[in-house]
């Protein structure tokens, strides 16, 4: 079933738990990533970032996430990750997705609020949830993080209406290991002045008994997980291969990494304590 972010993130917020933003590459992945949220019982959140929409045009996407929503039992939540332009929201919003992140947090802060309110105004004209970014989230080996402010969290919030929020506190972008984890000075500071569902970006470099606690007891709705997945489907291809070196077509190559991915999913939605959390 459709679910906006607004309706799978509020729940999580009044009871203590997390949903995952599992970040999306191809078929393979997304299909598995539903099975596993329909084994679990517990909403999902697909997301289409910049990577995938570089390599599948989005109203390809749309259509695939919007299949996969309408044949599942599960909320599914067709998440536009890091959209930058007005216009790509539109089209992501036109296209029939459920929920857009608008992405300005490289801009200055009152046109990060001014452009993100836009955005949200359109999102919520169209009955479907909106995220934005306060402080910047960096990328391993790339572009530095810049932290989030507390008051320019609090001011973001409330400028913007936005759903969700999107905090920078030591989590950073495609990082490939479990480093020192997430500041939680810095997010309590920001719990203390907002009421808003909060974001991690970079959720595969947290470590998984701080997504547990943190998705218990604290205002951190929603963890996004890319690179852990990668990980699991590059090494299921690569072993797939070594097995059997005559293997040429895709099918029979992409298949079999399946059941991996929709098993470290599962293990996502355990810690991060959504499963059996779906209404149905």
């Amino acid at each position: 079933m459709r679910a906006t972010l607004a309706q799978v993130l509020q729940p999580a917020l009044a009871e203590g738990y997390a949903v995952p933003g599992l970040v999306c590459l191809g078929w393979e992945d997304m299909r598995a990533y539903v099975a596993a949220a329909e084994a679990e019982r517990a909403p999902v959140i697909l997301q289409a970032g910049p990577g995938c929409r570089k390599h599948t045009p989005l109203p390809v996407l749309a259509s695939m996430f919007g299949h996969l929503a309408d044949e599942a039992s599960v909320p599914v939540v067709m998440h536009l990750d890091h959209g930058y332009t007005l216009d790509e929201c539109r089209q992501a919003i036109d296209l029939g997705f459920t929920s857009v992140m608008f992405d300005g947090s490289m801009k200055p802060l009152q046109q990060n609020i001014d452009e993100t309110a836009e955005i949200t105004a359109l999102a919520h004209g169209a009955g479907i949830s909106s995220e934005g970014e306060i402080g910047f989230v960096g990328y391993a080996d790339g572009d530095d993080s810049a932290g989030t402010q507390p008051d320019e969290a609090a001011r973001f919030a409330s400028g913007t209406s936005v759903d969700a929020m999107a905090i920078s506190i030591g989590n950073v972008h495609l990082q490939q290991d479990h480093g020192s984890g997430l500041d939680e000075t810095a997010l309590r500071a920001i719990e203390d002045i907002t009421d808003i569902p909060l974001v991690i970006h970079g959720g595969s470099g947290v470590p998984v008994d701080q997504r547990k606690r943190l998705s218990a007891g604290s205002a951190i709705c929603k963890f996004n997980i890319g690179t852990e997945l990668r990980q699991v489907f590059g090494r299921s291809v690569r072993a797939s291969l070594e097995e059997h070196p005559d293997l040429f077509d895709r099918i029979a190559i992409l298949r079999p990494s399946e059941p991996e991915i929709e098993a470290t999913a599962r293990a996502i939605f355990q810690a991060l304590g959504a499963a059996g959390r779906s209404p149905v």
